[in-house]
């Protein structure tokens, strides 16, 4: 029998109080939105196969379909992780520095607060 992993899946809440990654959730259609959900079930359940790293700490997780959806995480140990933002192929650049932004961000008001803060529960 394999092993359960179990990761925590939080969203990035910024300063304003603002989840981007809902924030851009939000915009999808309703099909587009629900494979997004099934894809995040599966890094909740540890299934990172579809995940690559960007640099600086920063994933992408790539969905196959439609203009190549992805959504931007980070890791903060190994059970639990901080939904960033999300985005397309065509925006990928753009949308990788803002994720690594924020996660700067997250890293830097974690350890001033010694926690993971506000952030969103998914």
């Amino acid at each position: 029998m394999l092993p359960l992993i179990v990761v925590e899946i939080l969203e990035y809440v910024n300063a304003a109080g603002v989840s981007p990654f809902a924030k851009w959730r939000e915009k999808l259609d309703a099909t587009t939105r629900a494979r997004v959900t099934v894809a995040v079930l599966r890094l909740e359940a540890g299934n990172f196969s579809a995940a690559k790293g960007v640099g600086t700490g920063v994933f992408e997780l790539r969905l196959d379909f439609g203009p190549g959806y992805r959504v931007y995480f980070g890791k903060d140990g190994e059970q639990l992780v901080i939904l960033l933002g999300g985005g397309t192929k065509k925006r990928q650049q753009g949308d990788i520095e803002a994720a690594r932004a924020r996660w700067q961000e997250y890293k830097g008001t974690k350890a001033k607060r010694g926690n993971d803060g506000e952030h969103t529960k998914v």
